[in-house]
């Protein structure tokens, strides 16, 4: 019964060191895809931002 527990804990143990890894790789997943859209729409929002500024003044 004990073995049973230690290895019930261990498991425990293991599935929190996953998630985090899982976390850490949806987070890069993320960080990538701003980084392409960003890179993909920068120079239409640089336009953009450059029509707002023009009419602000």
């Amino acid at each position: 019964m004990i073995e049973f527990l230690k290895i019930m804990l261990e498991g425990k143990r293991d599935e929190k060191g996953a998630t985090a890894v899982e976390y850490g790789l949806m987070v890069a997943l993320i960080a990538v895809a701003i980084i392409v859209t960003v890179g993909l729409l920068g120079d239409q929002l640089d336009t953009l931002f450059q029509g707002v500024t023009t009419a602000l003044q």
